[in-house]
């Protein structure tokens, strides 16, 4: 009986270890995406089900995390992504959380949390071939796909600022 216990303690410890520290990984530069990935591909649905117009974006920087209510490291990502777009507040950039879960769901979540980037519904999350959340698209002022993550990052950190920041001057 002690022998089980140990053996299922020993598998809980490693599955939580590799659940936690498998997204994190060394700081990275700009990832080159695929190629001709742009904006308009991406299709999300506000909390009321209503398609949303990406074009009310033109000319922003535009970065949409995808994520899930059930997904640890999503959650342990959001207090840095909301602390990135309180530091980027000066800047001309949207933050929106996008989960490919039901309406219900993504509300409640948005309920209970006190996160103020926008909750929307993507509609299309595999014909963009997000293979794992969190990923993190970033878009530069004309639309296009210049950044493409999946995993954790630490998005308050002086380094992933910066790197927003130069994303924000990509022409």
């Amino acid at each position: 009986m002690m022998k089980k216990s140990m053996t299922l303690i020993y598998k809980i410890a490693v599955l939580f270890i590799l659940s936690t520290v498998s997204c994190k990984g060394k700081e990275k530069e700009i990832v080159a995406p695929q190629s001709g990935t742009d904006i308009e591909k991406v299709q999300l649905t506000d909390l009321n089900g209503q398609l949303l117009n990406i074009k009310q974006y033109a000319g922003k920087t535009v970065f949409i995390n995808f994520w899930a209510t059930w997904c640890k490291p999503c959650i342990a990502e959001m207090p840095s992504i909301e602390k990135a777009k309180n530091k980027l507040s000066d800047q001309n950039i949207v933050f929106l959380l996008a989960s490919n879960e039901s309406i219900p769901e993504i509300q409640d979540f948005k309920n209970s949390n006190t996160y103020t980037s926008t909750y929307l519904r993507i509609e299309n999350m595999e014909a963009l071939n997000i293979q794992a959340i969190p990923t993190t698209y970033i878009f530069n002022p004309q639309g296009k796909l210049v950044f493409s993550e999946m995993g954790y990052r630490n998005w308050d950190d002086s380094a992933n600022i910066n790197l927003i920041l130069k994303i924000v001057k990509i022409k």
